[in-house]
């Protein structure tokens, strides 16, 4: 389970990468929330790496704790998105907005892969993380 879980971050980690390079080569500027949410996910991939190489347990968990942390600030970028498109505010309903905004097919197919395929990522590394715990 842990190597599935390896390529689709590999996966998620690609598109990410296009992702980051189209913002960046538009001109924008170079969003703290952005740079923070690569960051930390670029740190949990090697994290996990080391846990796939290892089968050490602690370095599985230390990388779904920054997944988790990761999200967060992913979130927190889909949800600013959703805001400039709805001009709706209000966390609970920014956030079901968004979500809605992913499902309705009004963000680009590789930012709406992105934020889908993160639960993959996200809920095998849990999973494979509980599994090598029992």
């Amino acid at each position: 389970m842990a190597y599935l879980v390896l390529a689709a971050w590999i996966v998620q980690g690609s598109v990410g990468i296009a992702l980051l390079l189209g913002w960046l080569s538009h001109g924008r500027p170079r969003a703290a929330p952005l740079l923070t949410h690569v960051a930390i996910s670029v740190v949990a991939l090697g994290l996990w790496v080391g846990f796939v190489a290892s089968g050490q347990l602690v370095w599985g968990w230390s990388a779904f704790v920054l997944v988790t942390i990761g999200n967060g600030f992913g979130d927190s970028l889909l949800v600013a998105r959703s805001r400039r498109l709805s001009g709706r505010h209000g966390f609970a309903k920014d956030y079901k907005t968004a979500v809605a905004t992913v499902f309705a097919g009004r963000l680009p197919r590789k930012v709406s892969f992105h934020a889908l395929f993160s639960g993959v990522v996200y809920f095998g590394c849990l999973a494979a993380c509980l599994v090598g715990t029992r």
